[in-house]
């Protein structure tokens, strides 16, 4: 339901500001400019559905074949004494399980095209265990929350476009945004805890979050020896290897258990059409709103009142021309992208807003975006305090961002 009013909330706020920029400023583009976005974003939602259609008819073939192998079964043992933990309405022998799991491996090596199709697998898979069909579940929710918390360990994707845009070290942002993120999911984490009255003090849990931390540090310590042209390289070979192991691993688990595997994968690839299909409509809803907020000129007006108040409590404000990027991230990917780009070639890679605004880029997540496609997916109208969460965990994720980049960089 808060979907809807934060929905139309976009449309009116930007409305508003229309008519005064034509009122007061004699705007007379402002409103073509609206009309224009409608037209450009209504395209940009129907051409990401279709490119998720292709990733996702292959995604979920495979993980098709990972089910019927008994995948499921292999990843619970590893992790199952957590996430009965964390997710207790999910048996632990369920294949949202698997799903879950593969979702937030990918998500973690910034596999984002691979992230998203498991993601909609497990949302599907949770909705059968769902008891109210529009209503958000506390597992749903819970792992929402920790996609919007937006968690990578290697912002491979930044990393590269730091390096197009000229920085003289591009993965100077690679801790300082582990470190933003890693806080935004713990926050994220105790959040919805709070809420389903969930043990994070419980000693199973705890050693799994301490010997998640151990592996974690261990990976940042290794990446931190190398050169900037060895992270690149060594991040984006070792995700390769791992996604295309999982591949190779389902279908020899496949053949050793006698399945059809032609005849499976096809069979998960047509839910992954429908899946897609279905998510047409919320998607082009969210990214027009999106639209038309951010050239109506609202952004701009958020941004600068900010910085008047920094300006006017004595605080340093030179991050303030960073937060476009923080603004646009939880609406959408490509437009955070397109923001960080601009400010590069504003202030330069290697300023402390260029560097701010890379790691506000690669701390917070597209979290409407996230809630839009994922609740659209299973046709789910209550998401409860879903949004809620992610919004908190957006915004722990950018004052961490924005800590630490003056501790690095000021």
């Amino acid at each position: 339901m808060i979907l809807n009013y934060i929905w139309v909330s976009f449309f009116l706020l930007a409305f508003a500001v229309a008519v005064i920029k034509l009122l007061l400023f004699q705007d007379m583009e402002v409103f073509p400019q609206m009309l224009n976005s409608t037209f450009d974003m209504a395209k940009t939602g129907f051409e990401i559905s279709l490119y998720l259609t292709g990733v996702m008819s292959l995604w979920l073939g495979i993980m098709k074949i990972g089910e019927r192998s008994g995948i499921v079964g292999i990843l619970s043992r590893w992790v199952g004494p957590f996430f009965s933990r964390l997710f207790p309405g999910i048996p632990t022998d369920h294949p949202a399980t698997g799903s879950i799991i593969m979702n937030f491996s990918a998500n973690m090596l910034g596999l984002d095209n691979a992230a998203t199709p498991l993601g909609l697998k497990a949302m599907k898979e949770m909705q059968e265990l769902n008891p109210d069909k529009e209503t958000a579940s506390n597992a749903q929710i819970m792992f929402l929350a920790l996609n919007t918390s937006g968690f990578t360990i290697i912002p491979l994707a930044i990393i590269l476009d730091r390096s197009i845009l000229g920085a003289a070290n591009p993965t100077d942002i690679f801790i300082p945004t582990l470190i933003a993120t890693s806080i935004s999911s713990l926050a994220a984490l105790i959040v919805v805890s709070l809420y389903q009255k969930i043990d994070l003090l419980n000693k199973v849990v705890l050693s799994y979050l301490l010997g998640f931390s151990v592996i974690i540090g261990g990976g940042v310590y290794y990446f931190t020896t190398l050169s900037q042209e060895q992270l690149t390289v060594q991040s984006n070979l070792i995700s390769s290897i791992i996604i295309i192991s999982v591949i190779i691993s389902f279908l020899i688990l496949g053949l050793v258990r006698k399945i059809p595997l032609f005849e499976t994968f096809v069979e998960g690839a047509k839910e992954g059409f429908e899946t897609s299909i279905k998510i047409i409509p919320y998607l082009i809803a969210i990214l027009v709103s999106i639209g038309v907020f951010r050239a109506s000129g609202t952004l701009d007006y958020f941004t600068g009142g900010i910085g008047w108040l920094v300006a006017v409590a004595g605080m340093n404000t030179d991050f303030v021309d960073a937060l476009p990027v923080a603004f646009l991230k939880p609406l959408s990917g490509g437009a955070a992208k397109g923001m960080m780009v601009e400010t590069i070639k504003t202030y330069g890679a290697d300023s402390f807003v260029g560097r701010l605004a890379s790691i506000l880029r690669g701390c917070t997540e597209t979290t409407f975006y996230i809630l839009a496609v994922y609740f659209g997916s299973v046709n789910i109208r209550k998401t409860r305090y879903a949004l809620t969460v992610g919004l908190v965990a957006d915004l722990v994720g950018v004052i961490t961002g924005i800590l630490v980049a003056y501790l690095f960089f000021h």
